[in-house]
């Protein structure tokens, strides 16, 4: 069991659940400035809950629900304050339901032969080329956000950024770069997107 401390919000995270780290943090520091009061706010695949978390204390007229597959999760998630679902991305999610934020930090790794074993590989299997989630996600959340709603997604330079980019654009989303870091290893990304106007 770890105990992981930002910006005031402490979650408690234990094995099998994805530990918040850089991507997380990032994520977070970004959507908090587009987030205000009386938004309905969702998270695909929340793990700890420390977006949410981070969300539902920043701004207590907000709703916010959030999505997770992995049971373990989905219950630290629930300890750690968060109303969590436990489903698979949307698919427990009423389609008349609309958002006006969407969260989501996907498994982006590249995995072919390497998974590891039990519930945490879905926090970091991305399928051959990193973009399984991200294209599952983006071919379901435009029926879930508001026609002036937001999502909000994670991708790494291991899956190829412009990938991602494609793939938001070819489901009808119009995607911009709002923040990014570099690691010795990858470049991370926040993309924002929104409805194409087309």
């Amino acid at each position: 069991m770890t105990k992981i401390k930002y910006n005031g919000i402490e979650v408690t995270v234990p094995e099998n659940v994805y530990e918040p780290s850089e991507d997380s943090f990032m994520l977070v520091d970004t959507v908090i400035y587009y987030v205000s009061e009386g938004m309905n706010v969702l998270e695909i695949g929340t793990g700890s809950g420390l977006i949410a978390a981070t969300i539902q204390k920043e701004y207590e007229k907000c709703s916010v629900i959030a999505t997770e597959i992995n049971p373990k999760a989905s219950l630290c998630a629930k300890h750690n304050g968060v109303n969590v679902i436990r489903t698979d991305m949307f698919d427990a999610l009423k389609k008349n339901k609309k958002f006006d934020v969407i969260i989501f930090n996907p498994p982006y790794l590249p995995t072919v032969d390497e998974q590891i074993e039990g519930w945490l590989n879905y926090a970091f299997d991305g399928g051959p080329d990193g973009n399984d989630a991200i294209e599952s996600f983006c071919e379901r959340v435009i029926d879930y956000l508001d026609d002036k709603g937001t999502v909000f997604l994670v991708t790494s330079s291991l899956a190829s950024i412009d990938r991602a980019l494609k793939i938001m654009e070819i489901n009808k989303l119009q995607p911009e770069i709002v923040n990014s870091t570099k690691h010795f290893f990858e470049e991370l990304v926040v993309i924002k997107a929104s409805k194409s106007r087309q």
